[in-house]
């Protein structure tokens, strides 16, 4: 029997987003999937649901894969690939794989050989570097900051002192109920030059891209309370 392949499913960022943001070639792909590893099986039905393709979402199997997923259990979730299947991994949001559970799935179709089909859609992380204005030929995406606040400020100021240094873009994120925290200790500590782009809500209706200097930062009042959020910092100007 012939193996199916994995689809890398791009997920929309904002909310009401589907149908300008995905494109014709990832609606064809869900079209023609039954299988599919969701790191939240809720969002995933739903996000397929918004996308008004005529499928009946009873009929679709879904199986979680997330950060508590052992990868020995991925072997299993894999099963219907092998049974000439083709499966689909849908992130959260934006893209599987990028600081995203969905990359344990695709070492897995790696080891076995199996084709990996990455389809284009929005990233949260390549959008706000695009918008920053800073450095795309040397950056780094270095994920969630530290909940710990000491731990918190020593990463941002090594995250500043690395941007000198090896003269890199920095693209890190935090969980949006602590936005706010973060948002307060790097206008601080961090030194009143360095550039900061604050990203939030990217392809939402109130989306905002904005870059500034620390010492602009300082004089900007911004509530970013539990919206999706990323920051880019820069200091090489």
């Amino acid at each position: 029997m012939k193996t199916g392949k994995l689809y890398l499913i791009p997920n929309i960022l904002a909310e009401g987003t589907a149908q300008e943001i995905i494109s014709p070639q990832v609606k064809d792909v869900i079209k023609n999937t039954t299988h599919y590893l969701a790191e939240n099986l809720r969002t995933a039905r739903r996000y397929i649901s918004s996308l008004k393709l005529g499928l009946t979402i009873e009929e679709l199997h879904f199986e979680i894969l997330d950060k508590k997923t052992k990868e020995a259990k991925v072997a299993q979730l894999m099963k219907p690939i092998f049974e000439g299947h083709d499966m689909g991994v849908i992130s959260e949001a934006g893209c599987p794989g990028i600081a995203d559970p969905g990359a344990v799935a695709v070492a897995y179709a790696h080891q076995k050989g199996i084709q990996v089909v990455p389809l284009s859609g929005p990233s949260s992380m390549f959008m706000a570097l695009m918008g920053s204005g800073f450095n795309g030929q040397s950056f780094a995406f270095v994920g969630y900051i530290p909940i710990d606040k000491k731990m918190r400020i020593d990463a941002i100021k090594k995250l500043e002192a690395d941007s000198s240094k090896y003269r890199r873009t920095q693209i890190f994120m935090e969980t949006p109920f602590r936005n706010n925290h973060l948002m307060e200790d790097l206008k601080q500590h961090l030194n009143p030059n360095t550039k900061l782009c604050v990203a939030k809500n990217i392809s939402g209706k109130d989306e905002m891209i904005v870059t500034k200097t620390i010492a602009e930062w300082r004089k900007t009042k911004l509530d970013l309370h539990k919206i999706p959020t990323v920051f880019v910092l820069d200091t090489n100007f």
